[in-house]
């Protein structure tokens, strides 16, 4: 596993040198959010390469991997070329310039980025470092809670796409279809996604990577920074955190 991790790393940290060296030229760095999905197929598809045969088991991980972090990058991408640099990185960023902005966001946003990609992925490194076998019961499972997460994320970002192409949303709260179930539909999905991606290998000693998936999501740049965001720019979203789920869906109030 170690040597599939090694090459997996090197060719996700080429990349993202490649696109911070991209960020100099371009002057802002947002655009990273966009490579987050791709980072994981980069890293998988670089260790899949050393192996001389895929099970059953593989092919279907890297399946489900690559259906993920392509929707997930082509959304995002698109909404960078639509919105451009996202306030959030102008804030970690602060007003910092030249070589010391430039190298304060190789490590706060490209290498932090890459890091936790190689975290949240030991999973997949997991599954492609066994040997080749079939699908069991468990991973049956897995594929069916990715597949309830890749309908929460994409619906839930289609939903979110809809609402705001309609201007005389401006400023309004989205609470219908699945963001009358739950605050953060997308991030939700995201923690399906990665937990289903688990138990398909259900290695007991990789149980860490979406468990920290987990803690981002709910405790640290998922939830708390987009619910601190939506506070601010929306006045009814207090009535809204009232009557929805932060989280884990359930019926409206």
């Amino acid at each position: 596993m170690l040597e599939l991790y090694t090459t997996g790393a090197i060719a996700l940290g080429i990349a993202l040198l490649g696109l911070w060296v991209f960020s100099i030229w371009r002057g802002h760095v947002s655009f990273i959010d966009a490579f987050w999905g791709t980072g994981f197929l980069i890293a998988a598809y670089a260790a899949a390469n050393e192996l001389l045969i895929l099970g059953d088991k593989q092919k279907l991980t890297l399946f489900l991997l690559t259906l993920w972090g392509l929707r997930l990058s082509i959304h995002l991408l698109r909404r960078y070329l639509k919105h451009g640099e996202d306030h959030r990185y102008e804030k970690i960023l602060g007003d910092r310039t030249g070589l010391k902005r430039h190298f304060y966001s190789l490590y706060i946003v490209f290498i932090l980025q890459g890091a936790l990609i190689l975290i949240v992925a030991a999973p997949v490194f997991g599954i492609l470092a066994d040997a080749p076998q079939g699908i069991d019961n468990i991973a049956i499972l897995g594929v069916l809670l990715w597949g309830v997460g890749l309908f929460f994320e994409a619906v839930g970002d289609w939903q979110l796409s809809r609402f705001k192409a309609v201007s005389s949303n401006e400023g309004k709260v989205l609470d219908s279809g699945l963001w009358a179930w739950t605050r953060h539909p997308n991030y939700f999905g995201d923690f399906c996604v990665w937990w289903g991606i688990w138990l398909i290998g259900h290695d007991l000693t990789l149980i860490f990577a979406p468990l920290l998936m987990s803690f981002i999501l709910m405790k640290w740049s998922g939830v708390p920074m987009t619910e601190r965001s939506m506070t601010k720019r929306r006045p009814k979203y207090a009535d809204y955190t009232e009557r929805t789920s932060a989280f884990f869906p359930r019926p409206p109030k």
